[in-house]
């Protein structure tokens, strides 16, 4: 197996959402490539997400999206390589057409190895976790509320950010040892099919 293919490996677990959200939950595929060392490494994820938002809100009113993600663990080893941490994930929520973002936050969350921040940048709406976060390490990331105000028609959208490798809406770190060395593996990625998180209708 590749380098880039066992850091690759050594993040799914990171990377599956479950939410307490009302919503049903949905399974969104993102396309990955991990490079390190001169090598890259192609390979899909499959992602359970979770969101809710109202079904209608009055035209220039209020609203709030909200995204809870479950606890997980990260991996000791992939493909036989230790997995020593994970560090500076950074998932994008793009702002979504007909509204204006107002302000984002954060609550919850454990065993990140550092404080995870939301902050808007450009369009997107960034979470980042710093890390690190150790091999075999339990974490939860925190739970994300987005609120918006919406324009006066149509409806408002929510969806996952990136549309290619070079437009990610996922990117993290992995450093895997490899002969006693430390390796940096860099993945990025994107939805595909970029499925809609939430509708509101404006009305």
């Amino acid at each position: 197996m590749k380098l880039a293919g066992i850091a690759a490996a050594a993040l799914v677990p990171m990377l599956l959402f479950a939410t307490n959200a009302s919503a049903a939950p949905q399974t969104i595929t993102y396309k990955l490539r991990a490079s390190a060392a001169g090598q890259s490494s192609d390979f899909t994820l499959d992602q359970g997400v979770d969101a809710s938002a109202p079904a209608t809100v009055a035209p220039n009113g209020t609203l709030k999206v909200t995204i809870d993600p479950a606890p997980n663990k990260i991996p000791t080893e992939a493909g036989g390589r230790q997995v020593r941490e994970i560090k500076g994930l950074a998932l994008k929520l793009p702002v979504p057409g007909n509204s204006k973002f107002q302000s984002a936050s954060l609550s919850g969350g454990a065993g990140l190895g550092g404080t995870p921040t939301i902050a808007l940048q450009g369009n997107d709406v960034v979470l980042s976790v710093p890390g690190p976060i150790k091999g075999g390490a339990d974490f939860e990331l925190p739970t994300v509320t987005i609120n918006l105000q919406a324009g006066g028609t149509g409806t408002i959208t929510t969806k996952l950010g990136g549309t290619s490798y070079d437009a990610p809406g996922l990117t993290f770190t992995a450093v895997v040892t490899v002969i006693g060395i430390p390796i940096n593996a860099a993945a990025k990625g994107y939805p595909d099919p970029s499925p809609v998180l939430t509708t509101t209708t404006i009305g």
